[in-house]
């Protein structure tokens, strides 16, 4: 256990290093850390904006905030939940943009059907896409709590700093989210709810 808090000190140093680094203008180091979180922003992301094309958008928003903002950081989180904050924050400022923009054809083609087709059912046999499929029927503040928790493997501490709301609230989100999620497994045929 020691071992593995130890890696963890050494790793976040080393992120604190790089954010130095990079407020010095360091280009290399801003690359390095690209690297390093920008699959997990990217994912993070596109569950939150559901287009590639926006995600993408987003996630170059992220970087060029962290470019220009690195000798701003303080420290108080993790780079990865600092870089998760800056990216929920950027990436519900693009919805909203979209939900204001007017609607044209070619938007409403790129607009998914929430109801399944009894075709579309069958096909979505496997646990993965069922769950996935499930997972995207919880309201936004449940899908992020889950996003975060679980596929993300930020900690309720963590979390409650990237939505900004306290750590009960997302105790109290992770708890309801687990169960509508249960249901709404049950209803797609799934024999277990939640693992």
């Amino acid at each position: 256990m020691l071992g593995s808090q130890g890696s963890q000190d050494e790793l976040r140093l080393r992120e604190y290093d790089l954010l130095a680094r990079i407020a010095k203008g360091e280009q290399a180091a801003m690359r390095a850390l690209f690297a390093a979180h920008q699959l997990r922003v990217h994912r993070f992301v596109l569950r939150l904006v559901r287009r590639e094309d926006v995600a993408e958008d987003v996630v170059t928003e992220v970087f060029l905030d962290v470019w220009r903002q690195a000798a701003r950081f303080e420290g108080r989180a993790s780079v990865s939940t600092w870089l998760l904050s800056i990216a929920r924050f950027k990436a519900y400022s693009a919805l909203r943009r979209r939900s204001e923009a007017p609607l044209d054809d070619e938007f409403a083609e790129t607009i998914e059907d929430q109801d399944d087709t009894p075709e579309v059912t069958l096909q979505k046999s496997d646990k993965a896409g069922v769950l996935r499929a499930c997972i995207d029927r919880l309201s936004r503040e449940h899908r992020e709590v889950i996003d975060l928790v679980y596929y993300q493997e930020q900690s309720i501490e963590d979390v409650s700093r990237i939505v900004g709301i306290p750590e009960n609230t997302v105790k109290t989100r992770v708890f309801h989210a687990r169960k509508r999620l249960s249901e709404l497994c049950r209803e797609a045929g799934l024999d277990r709810g939640w693992p």
